[in-house]
């Protein structure tokens, strides 16, 4: 990750995230003043810090009650189905396409 080419606030982030996944019990303030200081919102951050606690969440769920990984042909399928349109699922008939975009910095 750090020598990904991506932005230096991007890769602040993903070390924010990692640090809260890894060690939650030594995020400080100033870490999240840091994110602060390389362009990142209150929103985002707290959007990052919903997103590390879900996934955590949904793998101890899935690992606590034993719910089974999707076959191959499964995988391959979602896959396709996001490489098209994202997470979301398509709109019922009639609605307008949903759009997307850039997240709040």
């Amino acid at each position: 990750m750090k020598t990904a080419p991506i932005p230096e606030a991007e890769k602040a982030l993903f070390a924010f995230v990692d640090q809260l996944n890894d060690a939650p019990g030594d995020v400080r303030r100033e870490d999240v003043e840091r994110l602060k200081a390389a362009g990142w919102s209150d929103e985002a951050v707290y959007d990052a810090v919903s997103v590390c606690a879900l996934f955590n969440f949904y793998n101890r769920w899935i690992d606590g009650t034993g719910v089974q990984g999707l076959s191959p042909a499964m995988y391959e399928r979602s896959g396709k189905r996001m490489a098209a349109g994202g997470y979301l699922p398509a709109p019922p008939p009639g609605f307008p396409p949903r759009s997307g975009g850039e997240p709040e910095r």
